[in-house]
């Protein structure tokens, strides 16, 4: 039986799909693959069906990663199917608790930055989208560091 996580953030094409690719390849690079099922999805539907944004893609395969996640919005199934839904931010994680509706589904939800170890004072992962380079390095430090922490908990 495999544990489920899907990852979320506003709009499922910068930080949820990035935390998805970092996952798979850190299960994949710990031969714990097998284990896990892994999935993204965006809080708005503005962008399903999309590749993630370019930029994250770029900087992303500078580390060696490869994000190709297609868009897509959460559903209120996902609580039943995931184990943990990870969101990226506060306003993230309220979102979620909405669109749970039950108290068992709203157990489920957590926040990525609860998993930081080398960012002890960050409390969320900022949304890169509106930002530059700098902030996308940031957001992909801070998704390395909260994966990394949530793998070896789950481990």
């Amino acid at each position: 039986m495999k544990f489920k996580i899907l990852f979320v953030c506003l709009g499922n094409i910068c930080r949820s799909p990035a935390a998805d690719g970092i996952m798979r390849h850190l299960t994949e690079e710990r031969g714990v693959d097998h284990l896990f099922e892994i999935d993204s999805a965006g809080i708005g539907a503005w962008h399903v069906g999309q590749l993630p944004d370019k930029r994250m893609r770029d900087h992303g395969a500078l580390r060696g990663y490869l994000f190709n996640h297609r868009a897509r919005q959460v559903r209120r199934e996902d609580f039943d199917h995931f184990d943990l839904v990870v969101g990226m931010d506060d306003e993230n994680t309220y979102n979620l608790r909405r669109i749970a509706g039950t108290p068992a589904h709203i157990k489920k939800i957590r926040c990525l930055a609860d998993y930081l170890r080398r960012h002890p004072g960050q409390k969320t992962v900022p949304d890169p989208y509106y930002g530059g380079s700098a902030d996308f390095e940031l957001a992909l430090d801070l998704i390395e560091d909260g994966c990394a922490g949530l793998l070896d908990e789950l481990l």
